[in-house]
């Protein structure tokens, strides 16, 4: 038997160890190319014709998509509506122009900088 005394969160304990005798096999940390690797999302192609990629300013959640593939927007028009902070952020188009595609859902969890919308 061996005594120890630990302090935890500025409490002493008077700990009592007692020795078995057996030996229990090593841990063995995972190695770097067992480390199981996350997905990672698929690529987004945007056309050589775009004019204006928009993205998310701030990370949030997609709450309403007003705008589809292939419909003609305005500058000033709200694509989509991102919340943010308990804040309902109204994502507007930065030029006139068609809507090529459209790169998230109602719904989605986005991070600043997330391609939102593809504007030709």
């Amino acid at each position: 038997m061996k005594n120890y005394r630990i302090t935890v969160n500025g409490k002493t304990y008077d700990v009592t160890v007692e020795e078995t005798g057996t030996q229990s096999a090593p841990v063995q940390q995972p190695s770097a190319s067992a480390a199981v690797e996350q997905p990672k999302a698929a690529p987004v192609s945007v056309p050589s014709n775009a004019k204006a990629k928009v993205t998310a300013p701030m990370p949030g959640t997609v709450l309403k998509i007003n705008v589809s593939n292939g419909q003609s927007v305005k500058k000033g028009d709200v694509l989509l509506v991102l919340e943010a902070m308990k804040m309902e952020n109204e994502i507007t188009s930065p030029e006139d122009g068609t809507v090529s595609s459209v790169s998230v859902a109602k719904g989605a969890s986005v991070n600043s900088g997330d391609l939102l919308v593809v504007i030709a």
